[in-house]
């Protein structure tokens, strides 16, 4: 299967055995993060004693300075094979990591969390690269059934920590901390002894290492996904927030509000993205998951003008559309980002999305909370209709970028919810 941008033919006949190693290897790492990110910010705070102002601060220090890594790691990825500069990442964080059970002070926190933010952003996109390589004939398919089992890894990391939490002393939080940086040590293990060392694919003569800045077409995508992005920390961030401050609703329901998102994605993700192929079809993904997006924000904020029981049932059925929307809008931007990206520099353009979204969802928190928890309803009104015109920006988006790819990409209607 020859992708559009693409100088040179990659395999009709998948690895099978690399794609299972990738899922598998994605799936350990993402039970370590979970197992950690739930718990990280109670070790700083409680055990390393280190004010959590100053923790925020370290954090958005270290993510800033570590989206610079993304573009350099991915051309080095595309220049000698995406699976070294993968294991190196995961090699780094797993001695980050490992840091975090001896430091003593904000500073060595702010340098060891910038290392792991460096490595976690070059490890993105040489794993992109990883991913292109190994799609196969179906690259949705593959694409959608490793979302899932990173999501399912995620929800099981997460609630092992609980355990930690209510144990909630040094060495239960250590034990957290030590389990994740064994996820990426076996990650990388289960890499090394399953994924090919793929090659370098050859580059056009007119290739260069900037060559996605001058993509136009792709960085107006990236854009548009990343401010895209703010969904998921509407669902983790915002709405747990309106619900415990501007509802009567009973504080579990945020309990509920986790288990119906994360659900939800798990059912329907293999379901629904795996017919997502073409860009096309990424574009129309988009656009129907801004209005679903639209819709769960109107219902989000109708929560706080009804009585509790007819809060906690707009919750849930909120909830429930707005995860439709995130299995559309992850698979739409899949199929985007991974199809108008030429093969032969998937590590590049892969490093650069991951840079925009990253970006974005640095500052979702301000956003979200500065400016849609302090206009209250009228600001969710506003969220909703930034997600449907971001949404509606998606197939002229796609459109535009075929146009400016070698061959004519063929119409394909978008999949149905029910099958």
């Amino acid at each position: 299967m020859t992708k559009r941008g693409s100088s040179q033919q990659v395999s009709n006949h998948p690895d099978a055995g690399a794609q299972r190693a990738l899922i598998a290897a994605n799936f350990i790492n993402r039970i370590g993060n979970g197992l950690f990110n739930t718990a990280s910010i109670l070790y700083f705070t409680f055990v390393v004693h280190l004010p959590a102002t100053q923790v925020g601060l370290g954090l958005t220090i270290a993510g800033l300075i570590g989206l610079a890594a993304g573009l350099p790691a991915g051309n080095l990825a595309d220049r000698i094979g995406p699976r070294t500069i993968w294991l190196v990442a995961l090699v780094v964080q797993a001695v980050a990591m490992t840091a975090f059970i001896w430091i003593d002070s904000w500073l060595a926190f702010t340098l060891v969390a910038t290392v792991d933010r460096l490595a976690a952003t070059a490890g993105g996109a040489a794993g992109g690269g990883l991913i292109a390589r190994a799609s196969g004939e179906s690259p949705a398919a593959f694409r959608a059934k490793l979302r899932t089992y990173v999501n399912l890894g995620v929800v099981m990391g997460t609630l092992g920590s609980a355990f930690a939490i209510q144990i909630d002393t040094r060495p239960a939080y250590t034990a957290l901390i030590l389990a994740n940086a064994a996820s990426f040590a076996l990650a990388g293990l289960i890499a090394f002894i399953g994924v090919p060392n793929y090659r370098p694919l050859p580059r056009p003569k007119e290739h260069h290492q900037w060559a996605v800045l001058t993509d136009r077409p792709y960085m107006t995508f990236v854009a548009l996904w990343s401010v895209m992005g703010l969904q998921y920390q509407t669902v983790s961030l915002l709405l747990p927030l309106w619900l415990t401050t501007q509802t009567d609703a009973p504080r579990w329901i945020v309990v509920v509000v986790y288990v119906v998102n994360n659900g939800v994605c798990l059912l329907l993700q293999y379901k629904l993205g795996s017919r997502v192929e073409t860009t096309r079809q990424g574009g129309k993904a988009l656009r129907l998951a801004g209005i679903l997006f639209l819709v769960s924000c109107v219902l989000m904020a109708l929560s706080a003008e009804v009585p509790i029981w007819a809060a906690l049932v707009l919750t849930v059925v909120a909830v429930t559309i707005h995860s439709l929307g995130e299995v559309w809008e992850s698979s739409g931007g899949y199929a985007l980002g991974f199809g108008l990206a030429p093969d032969h520099a998937q590590g590049q353009y892969q490093g650069f999305l991951g840079i925009g979204f990253n970006a974005g969802q640095a500052l979702a928190p301000l956003v979200l909370t500065g400016a849609v928890l302090t206009l209250g309803i009228p600001g969710w009104l506003l969220l909703g209709g930034l997600f449907a015109g971001l949404g509606a920006a998606g197939p002229p988006v796609a459109a535009w970028a075929e146009r400016t790819r070698p061959g004519k990409p063929e119409e394909a209607p978008l999949p149905k919810v029910g099958g």
